[in-house]
């Protein structure tokens, strides 16, 4: 087991978050060829990405990066290592030197992945992790239905 924390992504890097993004993540999100991973990347400047290896292997990506004054993230897990602590520690990863953090997850299980399993949502993950349901945005399009939710830092006493 391994943590890389990186600011620039190899190109192995991204090949292999490409694969685990489209294995993971709901079918109406997938990206049809590398470039337009690539593409979604360029557009997170100043991001920092957190990679989780087993044997080489990349099985989780988490990032953080600025945007309108706020720290938003993102976490991608293989399901092979689900319930197993490695998204919590990849949260703690991001948390640090941040006093909050914001992001979409889907909050239902009507979307499927690309080899026809429905996809779990994460909320309770995130609610277990200590991250709360911001009730006065989601995020509606064609390709996704998602509720934001936010991580605060407790104020030192």
């Amino acid at each position: 087991m391994e943590v890389i924390h990186t600011t620039k992504l190899a190109d192995e890097h991204r090949k292999a978050i490409f694969t685990l993004w489209n294995t993971e993540y709901p079918e109406q999100l997938q990206y049809k060829d590398l470039n337009g991973l690539n593409a979604y990347i360029s557009n997170l400047p100043g991001a920092k990405h957190f990679l989780y290896l087993e044997n080489g292997s990349i099985l989780g990506w988490a990032f953080k990066f600025p945007r309108e004054s706020e720290t938003w993230f993102a976490v991608i897990l293989n399901s092979s290592i689900h319930k197993k602590g490695i998204g919590t520690l990849l949260l703690d990863k991001l948390k640090e030197d941040e006093s909050a953090l914001n992001g979409w997850v889907v909050d239902h299980d009507q979307y499927f992945r690309t080899n026809g399993e429905a996809y779990q949502s994460p909320l309770n993950f995130y609610l277990k992790n200590h991250f709360s349901i911001d009730r006065t945005l989601r995020l509606e399009s064609s390709q996704l239905s998602a509720a934001k939710i936010r991580w605060q830092a407790s104020p030192i006493r």
